[in-house]
């Protein structure tokens, strides 16, 4: 897939559950209003916070599909990532919000009874943002998007959140009031363990942390394939958005010219864009074989 590919795609998924999730918001505020449930109504509000989410996702890909220059050689890819830990801030508030909620009910002891419209809002919510969840999973894991698997987890949020919403309302419809604030308090639980996965991955990637040790083996196993690397002596690498910068330490034959160093390199470079798509650039550095060395660093 092409790098401006990858980010129609990415795009276009975002792009879906805005929309979706603006048709959802005012259907939940209207029939909580007009149908006499407060946890439909908190759901709608609930939802506005996911346009902060979502509007900020949006203008990530819009950065990050921006191609490296001279303030930014390593390209603009991080901005998925500090994206995505605005996405998991907002999840958490938006547990704090619900957990609040329930407990200012529960003190009131003021349950009333919902009408039947309002149990259906709560029904077609869930249906809805499972699917955006799984479709946006999905699309996100392809393209190791992590502005993409933010949304995708915020969805998922408001498919948790909208079952105890259904639980709430479909008790107080019944007449046990107090299942509505009851669930949401519980759902809350579900929701602050969604935003700390969200939020450490996203650290993870900003921090320069290592992707997957099965991703980094296959690549040293590729190098070494090519005549002429004796051996992978180091090898570093770090995600950029939706890409991954690699660093590559090989042992060469000392008396190899550097034409033919650099022939084998580009090579190696090749067949590792070839392999893995998702890399976005490799740096490969020669050491001669035959000799002992120390990597020189101050880190």
């Amino acid at each position: 897939m092409q790098r401006q590919d990858r980010f129609v795609s990415a795009e276009r998924v975002i792009r879906t559950g805005f929309w979706i999730n603006a048709a959802l918001m005012l259907l939940k505020l209207s029939c909580g209003y007009f149908g006499g449930s407060e946890a439909v109504f908190a759901d709608g509000v609930e939802s506005a916070s996911d346009f902060i989410a979502i509007s900020s996702t949006m203008i990530a890909l819009r950065i990050g599909r921006e191609p490296l220059d001279g303030s930014h050689p390593y390209g603009h890819g991080r901005a998925e990532s500090i994206s995505a830990m605005v996405v998991s801030l907002v999840i958490l508030l938006s547990g704090v919000g619900i957990l609040a909620r329930a407990a200012i009910t529960i003190k009131s002891g003021d349950f009333p009874k919902p009408e039947l419209f309002a149990v259906m809002a709560a029904v077609l919510t869930i249906v809805v943002k499972e699917y955006l969840y799984r479709f946006s999973q999905q699309v996100g894991a392809k393209l190791e998007s992590p502005a993409v698997l933010a949304i995708a987890k915020d969805h998922r949020k408001d498919a948790l959140t909208s079952v105890a919403t259904l639980a709430g309302v479909l008790g107080a419809y019944f007449g046990f009031g107090i299942m509505d604030p009851l669930a949401a308090g519980l759902t809350s639980l579900f929701i602050f363990i969604i935003a700390y996965g969200t939020f450490r991955s996203a650290a993870h990637d900003l921090m320069d942390g290592r992707p997957p040790e099965k991703l980094i083996s296959e690549i040293c196993v590729l190098a070494e394939q090519y005549e002429g690397v004796e051996h992978v002596h180091d090898i570093r690498a770090r995600r950029s958005g939706q890409f991954l910068l690699v660093d590559l330490k090989l042992d060469m034959d000392p008396d190899m010219t550097v034409r033919k160093s650099h022939s084998i390199s580009t090579q190696v470079k090749k067949g590792i864009f070839r392999m893995f798509p998702n890399v976005g650039d490799v740096m490969i550095h020669i050491n001669p074989h035959d000799e002992k060395h120390t990597d020189l660093t101050r880190l």
